[in-house]
């Protein structure tokens, strides 16, 4: 006879619920600090993907203007 999901799962929810109903505050305090800890991660560029070619230069994409001097046209004759 197979025993459905329900009863196969029972022990784990009963010690969930037990663990939380002692241990609530410390888990809730345990993972706001986690939560804050992963945030500050994340922000300071804990998901980027590191570059493997090995230049660390910082490439800086941008539009230079630069100023010709006018050439000078020969007058016609």
């Amino acid at each position: 006879m197979n025993p459905s999901p329900a009863e196969l799962l029972d022990p784990v929810f009963t010690f969930l619920d037990a663990l939380i109903q002692n241990y609530g505050v410390y888990l809730y305090l345990v993972f706001v600090w986690l939560s804050l800890a992963v945030i500050g991660w994340v922000l300071s560029g804990g998901l980027r993907r590191e570059s493997r070619h090995g230049n660390s230069a910082t490439v800086v994409p941008g539009i230079i203007f630069t100023m010709q001097p006018p050439t000078q046209s020969t007058p016609p004759t």
